[in-house]
């Protein structure tokens, strides 16, 4: 390989060539913290409120309805606009959206925190998840554009989804330290001197890029895209709380979400200048990866929620100990993206996401040997295992989705790749927690001294049980108990067995995804590059090379 260097780059083989307008080696790892650094604010806002709401309860006094709706709001209206904002940082700049998304998220995060009504705060939760979803696709195609070269960007996409994970699984225990120091707007109050710093620091240091989109920006597919995304998640999160699938405030939302995405698609294919070229979904990589995204955050959401349940419900701890015995979780997601681009490079990305998705599935199998009474070690080798194998599937699939998408509509695959994950997360909770719902109820159908109308008030949930269980008192009170315990492990076994079937399906989907890693997609001396680079990465870079030369277009 020749020693030209360029902009003052200078590597080993296999090196990614400066390219102007974007920053240097030094810098790109900058950017990249600048990145990080939005979406673990992001990430964390989506689960912090979650220990918050029995004092947002007590101070605001909500009605049910709004109780709701100040949960949902961040991530109802975050959902639903992604595609929106990630496609028009694609025409208008990548950068200038994610910097008005900084001030949109902090501005909410000062509304939010000092809200002395329900519909004061519900509004403030909505216009963060207009921020959030400014900024989420917006971190991910600006990664996209900064490393240019495959075997950086997986480093760099390792780092972004450790991030993601930190943010989201940490969210409860900060949330629960603040508010028993401080009071429930502190979970918000902290964005502000956050969003203060990044504010400035990105638009110094972020780089600007956009899309090689031309014509006019699709405001009507814009809106269809977010009102059919709004209307399937409203629907799902419906359906996952315990509403009938056939009720029509259920059913019609996810009817008519799902005809507007279906009209939203055929739009796409007839214009000259689409928001999202669909064809990417033609490409095996890209829709493989994108499908096994919302079976990995259909298992990890899924299964939080039931663990988070059985840790506090059935073990008895308090939610600040709840989110630390989750933390070992959070460090073997840290550990999986570390070393996931070496992983990658060494088995590529079909074997790394089906073992991932195959680690996962016995991770769970291992959390199924869980009873009523507390076993530390066994839940906490269950996490870490739970926490390696769902981040490695999640680093690869995210990794040869965006590697697979064109570079001028990486704002389009970062808002379809996050949509998935935010989708995945709905239908996560509405799908386990149906399966949970269906195995624990009728363990309460005939509780001996226990009335009838009290055993169907208890099957609704554990939580519920133990209340009718205290009113009743005495032996019927110890029997209702007991039963609504036994119910809920037994629940738990079914739903974690159902995890893992679908976890092994999402094994087998994987491998669709190509074998190896092809790296150093657009370097002209790539086969020069193969010769030079490291054992581990030699055959990846030479199919590659051998691929490009029967012109045969790979990103």
């Amino acid at each position: 390989m020749s020693g030209t260097t360029t902009a003052g780059t200078q590597r080993s083989a296999g090196a990614t060539r400066h390219v102007p307008g974007l920053p240097a080696a030094g810098n790109r790892w900058v950017v990249l913290g600048v990145l990080c650094l939005s979406l673990l604010v992001v990430a964390l806002d989506a689960t912090i409120l979650h220990i918050a709401v029995p004092a947002v309860t007590e101070d605001l006094r909500p009605g049910g309805m709004e109780l709701l709706w100040i949960v949902d709001a961040y991530p109802l209206v975050c959902a639903s606009l992604l595609i929106l904002f990630g496609t028009l940082g694609d025409r208008v700049g990548r950068r200038r959206i994610l910097l008005i998304g900084y001030g949109l998220f902090g501005v909410a995060s000062a509304l939010a925190a000092f809200a002395d009504t329900p519909h004061i705060l519900i509004a403030a939760r909505a216009l963060l998840g207009v921020g959030g979803a400014m900024i989420m696709p917006a971190t991910l195609s600006i990664l996209r554009q900064v490393f240019p070269d495959r075997r950086e960007r997986a480093v760099a996409i390792g780092l972004w989804t450790a991030v993601a994970a930190v943010g989201a699984a940490t969210g409860p225990v900060l949330g629960g330290f603040l508010v028993q120091h401080f009071w429930w707007g502190s979970v918000f109050l902290i964005n502000i001197p956050l969003m203060a710093l990044i504010l400035p620091v990105g638009r110094w240091l972020l780089p600007e890029s956009r899309g090689g989109g031309q014509g006019p920006w699709d405001v009507l597919g814009a809106l269809m895209a977010a009102a059919g995304v709004l209307g399937v998640v409203l629907g799902v999160k419906r359906a996952g709380g315990g509403a009938d699938i056939l009720d029509g405030r259920t059913l019609v939302p996810l009817l008519v979400g799902s005809a507007l995405l279906i009209l939203f698609v055929r739009r796409q294919k007839l214009r000259k200048h689409p928001l999202i070229d669909v064809r990417m979904f033609a490409r095996p990589a890209f829709s493989t990866a994108v499908g096994c995204i919302v079976l990995a955050m259909l298992a990890l959401v899924g299964l939080e929620l039931v663990a988070v349940q059985y840790i506090q419900l059935v073990l008895g701890l308090s939610p600040v100990e709840t989110g630390l015995r989750l933390l070992p979780l959070t460090f073997a997601a840290m550990a999986a993206g570390a070393t996931g681009s070496y992983t990658l490079r060494r088995v590529g990305p079909r074997a790394m996401v089906s073992l991932g998705f195959t680690l996962t599935a016995g991770a769970v199998l291992v959390l199924t040997l869980m009873g009523q009474h507390d076993r530390p070690w066994l839940l906490t080798i269950g996490f870490i295992l739970l926490g390696f194998g769902l981040q490695t599937t999640l680093f690869g699939s995210y990794e040869s989705m965006l590697s697979e998408a064109p570079a001028e509509h990486a704002g389009g695959a970062a808002a379809i790749g996050e949509t998935s994950y935010q989708l995945g997360a709905g239908i996560g909770i509405a799908l386990l927690g149906s399966v949970m719902n269906a195995a624990y109820a009728p363990g309460l159908a005939a509780v001996p001294g226990v009335p009838s109308r009290d055993s169907s008030a208890a099957a609704h949930s554990l939580g519920e049980a133990y209340q009718v269980a205290s009113q009743l008192g005495g032996p019927a009170g110890d029997a209702l108990r007991s039963a609504a315990r036994h119910s809920f492990v037994h629940g738990l076994h079914v739903t974690l067995f159902v995890s893992a079937g679908l976890l092994l399906l999402g094994a087998l989907a994987a491998l669709r995804l190509p074998r190896l890693m092809e790296c150093g997609a657009r370097e002209p001396d790539i086969a020069d590059a193969a010769d030079q680079a490291p054992p581990a990465q030699v055959p990846a870079c030479r199919e590659h090379a051998e691929r490009a030369g029967s012109g045969r277009a790979v990103v």
